[in-house]
């Protein structure tokens, strides 16, 4: 069954952009059954109004976007304004807030085997990452594919960085003790081919470290649609902790456990996004304040339903 985007009359004006769409099969196991599951927008500023379909796996669970724009088309849909891929800031440790503060306190317990190292950043967007690994004497490389980014990351960072996915022709194998992949999995037409490229470029007990939307959360049931973690059609892979680990174990890792990440800020954005389409409720007016917002994610993170998953695999 096709379920083909499509666009409303209560869409932003203009004409839709120019898009090559293909069907796919589960990027996990390769199956051709699967069921509707969720139907959202493009909430990108300047967005073309386009909905997307997010289907789920019949076979194994695995949630994805299908159909989807292919790669040829899949760059228009990254706005110049696309947050990761702006200029990295360079900030004093004063200067750095909360949410800041607790996510190099996450970053340094997963590195914590090793001091320092060979590091390759997917994903790496304007760099920010890179940078402060750098400084921790971690030798780095990136790759993204935004030339725009990369071009950044070389001329104002003076770091390592390449333009494209995995595999790429620059990267030798068994040359990295560590890869990271910060909610950039989730973006990939081949999620298992580019794990698989990972495990490749690793040393022999190196480790990959993901980060990913959770769409088995509490987030998501409460939001559906609106939710934040979606972002369609940018994210083409919807994770469950099941999905993921299942993903990581075929593509030969050793997976450790699903860890959990707690994100008041997307529940604040789910919240002010179901307010763009209908009249806020009273329970989303009030998860738009910081207050509310981190009360339900501590909830989430006491019931293990939050919306981001982090898990470190070992080759």
């Amino acid at each position: 069954m096709s379920f083909y985007p499509h666009r409303t009359k209560a869409s932003a004006p203009g004409a839709v952009p120019s898009v090559e769409w293909e069907e796919s099969q589960c990027p996990l196991c390769s199956g051709r059954d699967w069921s509707p599951l969720v139907e959202a927008p493009d909430t990108t500023v300047g967005g073309a109004g386009l909905w997307f379909v997010v289907v789920q796996c019949q076979e194994c669970g695995l949630c994805f976007t299908n159909p989807r724009p292919n790669l040829h088309s899949f760059a228009q849909f990254y706005p110049a304004s696309y947050r990761p891929h702006q200029p990295h800031e360079v900030r004093t440790p004063r200067g750095r807030s909360i949410r800041q503060r607790k996510w190099s306190r996450d970053v340094q317990r997963v590195l914590s085997w090793r001091a320092e190292g060979r590091l390759l950043d997917f994903g790496c967007g304007g760099g920010s990452f890179l940078a402060r690994l750098h400084r921790m004497d971690w030798q780095v490389t990136g790759i993204d594919v935004s030339t725009a980014a990369v071009q950044r990351v070389r001329d104002e960072l003076g770091l390592q960085a390449f333009v494209g996915t995995l595999p790429h022709p620059e990267l030798r194998p068994e040359s990295f003790d560590v890869v990271t992949m910060w909610h950039s999995l989730e973006h990939v037409h081949a999620p298992l081919e580019v794990l698989q490229e990972a495990h490749r470029l690793l040393v022999p007990g190196g480790r990959l470290v993901v980060a990913v939307p959770n769409i088995d959360s509490l987030p998501f049931r409460w939001f559906g649609p609106a939710w934040y973690g979606l972002d369609l059609p940018r994210h083409l892979t919807h994770f469950a902790p099941w999905t993921l680990h299942l993903m990581l174990e075929r593509a030969g890792f050793r997976v450790g456990p699903v860890h959990m990440v707690r994100h008041s800020a997307w529940l604040r954005s789910s919240a002010k996004l179901a307010g763009l389409r209908q009249p806020p409720t009273h329970w989303q007016r009030l998860l738009k304040g910081k207050p509310f917002s981190r009360l339900a994610s501590w909830y989430c993170s006491l019931t293990r339903q939050l919306d981001c998953m982090m898990v470190v695999a070992q080759r």
